[in-house]
């Protein structure tokens, strides 16, 4: 009976407040998918560090055969030349980290950034043997690097070095307003989504105060009264959930999967599996950002 008597104010409630209710689930779905893109911005930005590097890295390019970027260079780095450059690096107090990355390594990660079917078979346009091994340098500050530089450029061995910065600079840069920006907008809305809580809240506190009181005369428990606030809450949390992971898996497969990675090949991009982490963010937050309000906002308005 009392399942009943919950599940008709539920109903009578969403009907009574329709508009009340339609403003907080398009602004939770507009805040929430907002949310959830600077959080797939994030995972992104961490991404292009994994393959490309970040700003705190330098990479050193070692000599190959005919090497065309360093005319100096007349064969393959040798094993004394690599252990020279290894002191000169560990011994650098600019030098936060690094690690030596082989042939085999750089030739798989250029295949994944640009597709192996232009790697593979009689007509590769480079195999792992033309690949440099290289040396990347994790740096202690991003703005002091001119020592390292300095002390490992004219290195027998090395044929050229590469600042991380240079190359992902700018797309960090990109990657980070867009994300900051997402975040901002989201806090807005969900300022708005809690205040639209709160005014439906009293709106239907205010339609239900004969109601409420009867049932407060006949011993009805708080949460009893409570129940159908809160569940009024929950169905617009889910639907603006289900909005916004629904909004997210557009973004995923229309803007990144069939979008960018389809037309920029210098770069990875995430893609379902990230999708997923973050559609779990949203369908936790959502929730959270409508019960939590009503259960503190409940003891206001229907003075529980």
């Amino acid at each position: 009976m009392q399942i009943r008597h919950i599940s008709t104010n539920l109903g009578h409630g969403l009907r009574r407040n329709l508009s009340m209710h339609l403003a907080v689930v398009l602004t939770l779905f507009i805040s929430l998918s907002l949310a959830g893109i600077g959080v797939m911005l994030s995972k992104q930005a961490d991404l292009t560090a994994e393959v490309l590097g970040n700003e705190l890295q330098i990479q050193v390019y070692l000599c190959v055969p005919k090497d065309p970027n360093n005319a100096a260079c007349v064969g393959e780095v040798t094993d004394p030349q690599k252990a020279a450059i290894d002191n000169v690096v560990a011994a650098n107090p600019e030098v936060s980290d690094y690690y030596f990355e082989s042939k085999a390594t750089a030739f798989e990660k250029i295949k994944e950034l640009l597709g192996p079917e232009q790697f593979e078979g009689r007509d590769a346009v480079v195999t792992e043997k033309d690949m440099p091994q290289s040396v990347w340098i994790t740096l202690k500050d991003p703005d002091d690097y001119d020592g390292i530089v300095d002390a490992v450029r004219n290195l027998d061995g090395v044929s050229y070095l590469k600042t991380a910065r240079d190359l992902v600079g700018p797309i960090y840069t990109m990657i980070d307003v867009l994300k900051y920006a997402s975040w901002g907008a989201a806090a807005v809305l969900v300022l708005a989504a809690i205040l639209l809580v709160a005014n439906t809240i009293r709106l239907a506190a205010l339609a239900r105060r004969k109601e409420i009181e009867i049932m407060r005369l006949v011993g009805a428990s708080r949460i009893f009264i409570a129940v159908p606030f809160l569940l009024e809450a929950l169905v617009t949390a889910l639907i603006g959930v289900g909005l916004s992971a629904g909004a997210l898996a557009a973004f995923t497969q229309w803007a990144l999967i069939g979008g960018l990675d389809d037309n920029i090949n210098a770069l990875p991009f995430i893609g379902w599996d990230e999708f997923v982490q973050t559609a779990l963010l949203v369908a936790v937050a959502g929730p959270l950002l409508t019960v939590a309000p009503t259960l503190l906002l409940t003891r206001k308005y229907l003075r529980l």
